[in-house]
C-alpha cells in the first residue's frame, strides 16, 4: 500500500495526494473522489475561519488606533507661538512713513508723520518673543495749533499757516493773552521807577504786532502803550507762601533778585544760604595779647576768664587760658579736698531756636598711666543763670552729657556750671567743674 505524505497546517491534518498513484486488486490504495472532496471542504472551512479571525483582528486594531488618536487629540497642544520667528506685517500709517522691513523677533519698525501731522501712538515697535508687536498702533493726526488751547483768559485762537495768533479780550494782552492790562498794577509789580521799566520787544507777524518782555518783567499798560515792568520775585514768592527764596533777606533787582546775609556772615555758593564767618580762625579779630578769641554767630568775643578767688586753704593757678587747677591742699584740710580740683571754661555758639534736645557738652575722666581711675562718677548742674534750660545726664560709665532741653531765641548769653565727682569704693576722691557759656545768635542759621 502506498503511504501518502502528511502535513500539519495550523493544527489540521491534510492528506496530500500524489500527483500519480496506482490502485491494485481489491485493496483500494488511494482516496476516492468523495474523500478528496471532503478534504477540500475542510480546507475551505479552515481558510474561511482564518479569514474571519484576520478580519476581526484587523477591526480590533483599527478600533484601538482610533481610540489612541482620540486620546492624543485631547492632550494640551504645545504652544506653537512660544517661539515664533516673525510678527504680523505692519503697514505705514496714513500721512506717514514706515522704516524697517524685517518682522523677525527682536527687529524694530519705526514710524514718522508727514509735515502738518503729528504721531499718536508708538513711534518705535519691537517684534516680541510672543509674536506680537510692542507698543500701541500708530496714526498720524492733523496738526492744529489751536487744539492745545494756547490762548488764556478767554482769548480766541485763530489758525494760520504753521502758526496761530490769539485775539485777546479787553484788559488782556500778550501772545497768549497772559498779561492783564488793568490800570491798577499787581502787588508784585515795581512801578514808578525808571530803573525797573523796559520797553517791550515787538515784531509784526501777519500784519499783527506781537510784543514780549524780557525774563523778570511783565507787560503792563494798554495795547497802544505797553511797557515792561519788573517782577518783584521776593514779593511774589512771599505772597505764594511757598517758602523763602533766601535764608536771610531777599533783594529785588531789575529783572531778577539776589540774597544778602547779615554782617559777619557770608553767602554760600547756592546763592541763598548764609554761613558765619569765623573771625578767630581767619585772624580778623582785634583781641589783645593775653585774651582768647571766641567765635560767635556774626561776631566774636575776647575772653580772659579768672580763676576762683582764694579762700581759706583753697587757691587756684591758671594752667592754660581756659583752665585753672587747685593748688595742693594741706593734709588736714577737708574743705580744700572737697573744693573743685579743676575749673575749666567753655564757650559754645548756637543759632536761635536750635531743635531740642541737643547735646552741647561732654565730661569724662582721664587717668594717668599706671594708676587706677575712679570706679564711679557722679554728674550734676551746680550753677548758672538758666535753670530748667539744661539737663546733665550720664551717657556711659565714664561720660556725662549736657543737654539743651528748651529752645533759646537770641541774641542771648546764658551760663551753666556742671560738675563731675569721682568716687573710689564709695569714697569721694575729687571734683571737677566746667563753666559753660552759651552764646545764642539772633539768627537761626
Amino acid at each position: 500500500m502506498m503511504v501518502l505524505p502528511r502535513y500539519r497546517f495550523n493544527g489540521l491534518l491534510i492528506l496530500c495526494l500524489a500527483a500519480t498513484h496506482s490502485c491494485h486488486g481489491a485493496v483500494q490504495s488511494c482516496m476516492d473522489k468523495h474523500q478528496v472532496v471532503g478534504v477540500l471542504r475542510q480546507m475551505e472551512k479552515f481558510l474561511k475561519g482564518q479569514e474571519m479571525r484576520f478580519t476581526e483582528g484587523l477591526r480590533i486594531m483599527k478600533s484601538k488606533l482610533a481610540t489612541l488618536q482620540n486620546s492624543v487629540s485631547k492632550l494640551p497642544q504645545a504652544d506653537q507661538s512660544a517661539a515664533p520667528t516673525t510678527c504680523p506685517t505692519l503697514e505705514a500709517p496714513v500721512h506717514g512713513r514706515k522704516f524697517g522691513s524685517k518682522y523677525a523677533v527682536g527687529h524694530e519698525v519705526h514710524f514718522s508723520c508727514s509735515q502738518g501731522y503729528h504721531l499718536v501712538g508708538t513711534g518705535t515697535r519691537v517684534c516680541q518673543d510672543n509674536g506680537s508687536w510692542s507698543g500701541a498702533s500708530t496714526v498720524c493726526k492733523d496738526v492744529s495749533e489751536c487744539v492745545s488751547n494756547p490762548c488764556q483768559n478767554g482769548g480766541t485762537c485763530v489758525e494760520g499757516v504753521n502758526q496761530y495768533k490769539c485775539t485777546c479780550p479787553q484788559n488782556w494782552s500778550g501772545s497768549h493773552c497772559q498779561h492783564q492790562t488793568q490800570t491798577a498794577p499787581p502787588e508784585w509789580s515795581v512801578m514808578n521807577d525808571p530803573a525797573f521799566s523796559r520797553r517791550p520787544r515787538c515784531a509784526k507777524v501777519d500784519r499783527a504786532q506781537h510784543c514780549s518782555c524780557d525774563a523778570g518783567f511783565h507787560m503792563s499798560g494798554t495795547a497802544e502803550n505797553t511797557i515792561c515792568q519788573d517782577v518783584n520775585e521776593c514779593e511774589v514768592y512771599r505772597l505764594d507762601q511757598g517758602g523763602k527764596l533766601c535764608i536771610h533777606e531777599c533783594v529785588n533787582v531789575p529783572g531778577s533778585y539776589h540774597c544778602s546775609c547779615p554782617s559777619g556772615y557770608k553767602l554760600l555758593p547756592d546763592g541763598r544760604s548764609c554761613e558765619d564767618v569765623d573771625e578767630c580762625l581767619s585772624q580778623q579779630h582785634n583781641c589783645s595779647r593775653g585774651t582768647t578769641c571766641i567765635n560767635t554767630g556774626g561776631t566774636f568775643q575776647c575772653v580772659d576768664p579768672e580763676c576762683p578767688r582764694a579762700h581759706g586753704n583753697v587757691s587756684y593757678v591758671k594752667t592754660s587760658p581756659l583752665q585753672c587747677e587747685r593748688n595742693p591742699c594741706p593734709v588736714d584740710s577737708r574743705a580744700c579736698h572737697l573744693a573743685p580740683k579743676t575749673v575749666s571754661f567753655h564757650y559754645l555758639s548756637l543759632p536761635s531756636n536750635l531743635k531740642t534736645p541737643a547735646t552741647l557738652f561732654r565730661m569724662a575722666t582721664a587717668t594717668a598711666p599706671g594708676r587706677t581711675g575712679p570706679d564711679s562718677l557722679r554728674f550734676g548742674i551746680v550753677g548758672g543763670n538758666a535753670r530748667g534750660t539744661f539737663v546733665m545726664q550720664r551717657s556711659d560709665r565714664q561720660t556725662g552729657e549736657l543737654l539743651l532741653v528748651q529752645q533759646l531765641q537770641g541774641p542771648l548769653d546764658v551760663s551753666v556750671d556742671v560738675d563731675m565727682s569721682e568716687y573710689s569704693e564709695r569714697t569721694f576722691q575729687a571734683k571737677h567743674v566746667a563753666k559753660v557759656h552759651v552764646l545764642v545768635s539772633p539768627y537761626s542759621f
